[in-house]
């Protein structure tokens, strides 16, 4: 049952009503394609955050490269040209298909169609009280903190006087070895073994360790294996650490204990990054609830191959919320150019219904996959032929470019791309917040006055 008292936002009009829930990829995407039919209909975008944030990119805020504001637009400014499109900062709590609502907090809206695109967040299998040591990295605070710890680090190292203490802090572990934790890892080492080299007087950054675990027998597991193999090699010349076959079993007190087949391993590590496995956001329940959808393992909605929920042809889901196994043996990748793609393709899905006539099924179009694992050394993979080395650099950096909405971040980002590339410097490596350098500070104290093991069972 809807709150009647909640004010209604839906906009006055007799046009065909879309409402989008999130502006990741999928939402703006579908959102710029619907504003191209302004007769046709309206539209209301709604999210928590008043900002586009391009994903791709976040790891590069996380180890300082790039600001948060590089990689973020206003969701306002990109659709300021749509006339038809209304943006509400907002959180959606439910949905009553009966009465075609959307309840947010502060108010309801009312549809005639409705994209849900609200993606996903860290999966910890089940283990969630992990989270506090090792953070994931899906939101601009979630970079924000995995910054402060890594250059918290390198500051905390310089005033140790136990050596076991102070190697713990010069120790990185990243665990998951798909792109996110590959970028990561080649990023910290460049960090380590480049960028900070000179800057401090009592410890040498080149003693870090950056270790990278992966339960699979390869990094890179979706890729093909000659590219996986080509970016441990990467790795590996960088200074990582590639510990493949080996599943975390726990985190606590800066331990990382992990299996590699019948042996138990620890890591003493103060630094330790959470890149392993996703779940769906909240949306997932209330769909599952309100339309009986049906949720895969990771909560993601299975749609039908238009991707609208089975049962409801006027509700559809998009982007990494969505299980598509219509195409190909698995379900399509969570990257943004499926939820790109999926995003215009239900715009004119439904701006075809306005005018009585249908489409035919989603299809993807390939256009590769991309990963960088440092300066000079990617790996691509479009289908018809896979390299290495720095022309796959150079074609990541063109690419990621390319996808960034606004021609302001993309300038910004190439010209500090661009001097990054010569002075191999890392111009946002801030450690900010006053409040969170003293707590920081503290916990990281209290867990250093402890017993730390050290007995580490990887070799050197």
């Amino acid at each position: 049952m809807v709150n009647t008292q909640l004010p209604n936002l839906t906009p006055q009009t007799d046009k065909h009503k879309v409402v989008i829930i999130g502006g990741g990829f999928g939402g703006l995407y579908a959102a710029k394609t619907l504003g191209k039919y302004e007769a046709a209909v309206d539209v209301t975008l709604i999210d928590k955050r008043n900002f586009h944030l391009f994903q791709p990119l976040l790891y590069q805020v996380a180890t300082g490269t790039l600001s948060p504001a590089d990689i973020a637009s206003p969701l306002r400014g990109v659709l300021s040209g749509n006339k038809n499109t209304h943006v509400l900062l907002d959180e959606v709590v439910d949905i009553d298909p009966d009465s075609k609502t959307v309840v947010m907090n502060e108010g309801i809206v009312n549809y005639d169609s409705l994209i849900v695109a609200t993606g996903v967040s860290h999966h910890y299998f089940g283990n969630d009280h992990w989270k506090p040591y090792a953070p994931g990295l899906k939101t601009v605070e979630d970079a924000l903190e995995i910054r402060h710890r890594i250059f918290m680090a390198f500051e905390a190292a310089e005033k140790e006087t136990d050596p076991a203490l102070q190697q713990a802090w010069l120790t990185f572990v990243i665990v998951g070895g798909g792109p996110t934790g590959v970028e990561l890892a080649g990023a910290i080492a460049e960090i380590a073994y480049s960028v900070l080299k000179k800057d401090f007087r009592k410890i040498d950054t080149t003693r870090a360790r950056i270790i990278l675990l992966e339960g699979m027998d390869r990094v890179l597991p979706p890729y093909d294996p000659s590219l996986s193999a080509k970016a441990q090699k990467s790795l590996e010349n960088l200074g990582v650490q590639v510990q493949t076959k080996s599943l975390v079993t726990n985190i606590e007190d800066h331990l990382v204990t992990f299996k590699q087949g019948d042996d138990q391993c620890e890591i003493a590590a103060k630094t330790i990054v959470w890149a392993a496995g996703v779940k769906a956001s909240g949306m997932s329940k209330v769909l599952e609830d309100r339309l009986s959808a049906t949720l895969d393992r990771a909560g993601r909605v299975i749609v039908e191959p238009n991707l609208s929920v089975a049962g409801y042809p006027d509700v559809f889901v998009i982007g990494d919320l969505a299980n598509f196994p219509h195409q190909n043996e698995r379900p399509l990748p969570g990257v943004a150019p499926v939820a790109m793609q999926e995003g215009e393709y239900v715009a004119k899905l439904i701006k075809q219904r306005v005018n009585g006539q249908e489409m035919a099924p989603f299809r993807y179009m390939e256009l590769g996959s991309l990963a960088v694992i440092g300066q000079n050394a990617a790996v691509v993979d479009l289908g018809f032929v896979k390299f290495s080395g720095f022309l796959a650099w150079l074609i990541w950096i063109f690419a990621h470019v390319y996808y960034l909405i606004e021609f302001d971040n993309k300038m910004v980002v190439m010209l500090q791309w661009g001097w990054n590339y010569f002075t191999r410097g890392r111009g946002a490596r801030l450690i900010t917040g006053e409040k969170d350098l003293v707590s920081g500070f503290k916990l990281y104290q209290e867990a250093a006055d402890k017993e730390t093991k050290v007995n580490i069972k990887v070799e050197a």
